[in-house]
């Protein structure tokens, strides 16, 4: 909170096209707002208390980091954090928040529906429409299927929940292994992936890129997956190793993968993985579901007031893992 006698001053990053966030009415009511663009942005956070990232994805702040001596709090509109963290934001006392809840159901229903697209066959039937060909597929039902979603933060637990009402079976893969989980019933330990996405014909990715998660789907995960499994990534794309997962799809390793993230975005015209046999591939849209951008911007006006008014902020971010903490794992 600001200090009293002072105005706080709420900046707002927005991205190249200069689109604003709407429904702000309520901050502007008690706090100034000074909107501005990368470039802009040190000479904005000169005596500002408050950064909201708009431009989700800016990495912006790591540079005009010498001029936000009087930040308090950055809320990022997004639910990873890896392109806003860096070692100056970790050490510092600045309260960190993202985007959590805001699409956790709208990406639990895209798994649903790649997994559902993979087991019923509907892009290969595309390909027959689009060739005029009457030809017959044989459909696998998802009930009794096995998911193993890696990432049980709260996208997780709600994919958990979404599958499992179809009649799907699902573990999790955290940090730490544990049974009785409520959503998960077991979590396997991500370190020791390999160990257990044999048991899976779904394997979903859905935590945070962080040190410990890049490069977590390696050759040694990829080959332990039955032959007939599926890969979703709607995470980070370096959560996955793209050359093995390449290599998987290539030699009957894999069935399929519906990829929504990549190591590099937009995905270059000419990378494999556009017609690589098996592959799905969406531009990082899992989450926008319509009226995302204002679920997003009222998040943060609600937010604000509780912060204008002194009161803790929820679910902060633990700058030093890269995400929010399961309510247990917190201090």
């Amino acid at each position: 909170m600001t200090p009293p006698g002072r105005r706080t001053t709420v900046v707002v990053l927005v991205g190249p096209t200069g689109e604003r966030p709407a429904h702000l009415g309520t901050v502007e009511a008690r706090a100034e707002l000074r909107y501005t663009d990368a470039a802009g942005l040190p000479d904005a956070l000169d005596g500002a208390d408050v950064l909201f990232l708009w431009d989700f994805f800016s990495t912006a702040l790591r540079d005009a980091w010498p001029r936000a001596g009087s930040l308090r709090w950055v809320h990022v509109a997004a639910a990873g954090v890896d392109t806003l963290l860096f070692d100056e934001l970790v050490r510092s006392d600045v309260v960190v928040t993202n985007a959590r809840g805001v699409f956790d159901r709208p990406m639990a229903e895209f798994t649903l529906a790649s997994i559902l697209a993979h087991a019923k066959q509907l892009h290969v039937l595309r390909d027959h429409q689009r060739a005029a060909q009457w030809r017959r597929e044989e459909t696998t039902p998802i009930a009794g299927q096995a998911a193993l979603i890696v990432g049980t933060g709260s996208i997780g637990r709600a994919t958990a929940a979404l599958l499992r009402a179809v009649g799907m079976r699902v573990r999790g893969a955290g940090r730490t292994a544990r049974s009785d989980d409520p959503d998960f019933g077991d979590v396997v330990a991500s370190a020791r992936l390999a160990e257990h996405v044999g048991w899976a014909d779904h394997v979903v990715v859905v935590a945070p890129l962080t040190p410990q998660t890049r490069g977590l789907v390696d050759a040694s995960v990829l080959g332990a997956m039955k032959p007939s499994a599926h890969l979703v990534n709607l995470a980070r794309g370096p959560i996955v190793d793209t050359d093995a997962l390449l290599h998987a799809l290539r030699t009957g390793g894999l069935a399929g993968a519906s990829l929504d993230v990549f190591d590099t975005e937009p995905l270059p015209a000419d990378h494999p993985l556009w017609t690589t046999p098996g592959v799905v591939v969406s531009p990082h849209l899992s989450g926008d579901a319509r009226g995302w951008r204002d679920e997003l911007a009222r998040q943060f006006a609600d937010l604000a007031q509780l912060w204008l008014s002194g009161r803790p902020l929820p679910d902060p971010v633990d700058k030093r893992l890269g995400f929010v903490p399961a309510p247990e794992a917190r201090p």
